[in-house]
């Protein structure tokens, strides 16, 4: 019998009081852009944060955490996670606007944030409108387009940890860099994760706002694959030129393993075009563009996307058939 028939989904209140979504062996390819990967031992939707800080509380010490939002930056391989997800995605969070400042809570998508602030007469977010994750994940890795990056707008965020507690830090508490972002004093995400956020903007023009965010999004449109499941840039831009460039010149657009392949269209792109993909495909396409780049240009390419859980053992037919 398949496992998803043995999926179990409880949203009663439990004996602790808890009051949001629990899910055991869930698909995370349910939760993740690329729309491949294994399965999660358990994954919570909290019902509201004070919710989330009592099921955290609830948690074995060294229960395995993993925020994800929508997942647009994450691949989990096919043995699945023996842990505990919490998604985040929510179309409820708050947002709202503070004079120049937005607050988004982390489960809100990064271009309601821009679309807001253009709204009310603020610069400076368009950039949001490119970021297809939501603002938990933005702050965790500073995502950033157009050059422009979240932590160029951060005020101050709020974060919660394994016990629960709540605490808000300003800017200054973190070490900023490309796709990086870490407090000062250790190692973010380990036992603390981003929960919301206020962002401070510009005032300005809404109708130059919405102009520019068309404009940034037309140009997406057209560089990248958004019809295909994808995770985004999948290795980040060294420090001269761009991984993209490094990769075409391989010649490796529309090389495949298994089902994945390297998009047509933009070359740090990896697409499930079929949606047959395992994560070991993707995994070894990963690999294979920084094994054939550092070879041909000696550049030791950075994956951008975070990969989890045991690589167990895929049920693709097709896995490891390269052509």
């Amino acid at each position: 019998m398949d496992m998803a028939e043995h999926r179990h989904v409880s949203n009663a209140p439990g004996a602790d009081g808890l009051r949001g979504r629990l899910l055991r062996e869930e698909p995370m390819a349910r939760h993740v852009s690329w729309r491949a990967g294994g399965r999660a031992k358990r994954a919570y939707r909290p019902a509201d944060l004070a919710d989330l800080a009592a099921f955290l509380r609830s948690l074995p010490a060294a229960e395995p955490v993993c925020f994800v939002g929508l997942g647009s930056n994450l691949l989990v391989r096919d043995g699945g996670f023996a842990g505990t997800v919490i998604l985040l995605h929510s179309t409820h969070g708050s947002l709202r606007v503070e004079g120049e400042v937005v607050f988004a809570d982390a489960g809100v998508a990064s271009p309601k944030v821009a679309r807001l602030a253009a709204t009310h007469g603020l610069e400076g977010a368009e950039f949001l409108a490119g970021i297809p994750g939501t603002v938990g994940g933005a702050l965790a890795m500073n995502a950033g387009c157009y050059g422009s990056e979240t932590w160029d707008c951060v005020e101050r965020v709020r974060m919660i940890d394994r016990a629960g507690d709540l605490v808000e830090r300003p800017r200054e508490d973190f070490e900023i860099g490309y796709r990086h972002a870490a407090l000062r004093h250790g190692r973010l995400g380990e036992d603390a994760w981003f929960v919301g956020g206020w962002f401070r903007f510009q005032p300005g023009s809404e109708t130059r706002a919405r102009a520019r965010i068309r404009e940034l999004l037309a140009r997406r449109v057209a560089s990248q694959p958004l019809n295909l499941p994808n995770a985004g840039s999948v290795f980040r831009n060294p420090p001269q030129g761009y991984a993209a460039q490094l990769i075409e010149a391989c010649g490796l657009k529309g090389y495949a393993i298994g089902g994945a392949s390297i998009s047509e269209k933009h070359a740090n792109f990896i697409v499930n075009p079929k949606g047959g993909a395992s994560a070991a495909d993707i995994e070894a396409l990963i690999a294979h563009a920084r094994e054939t780049v550092r070879a041909k240009f000696g550049v030791d390419l950075i994956v951008e996307v975070r990969i989890i859980g045991d690589p167990g053992r895929s049920t693709n037919p097709n896995d490891g058939v390269r052509r």
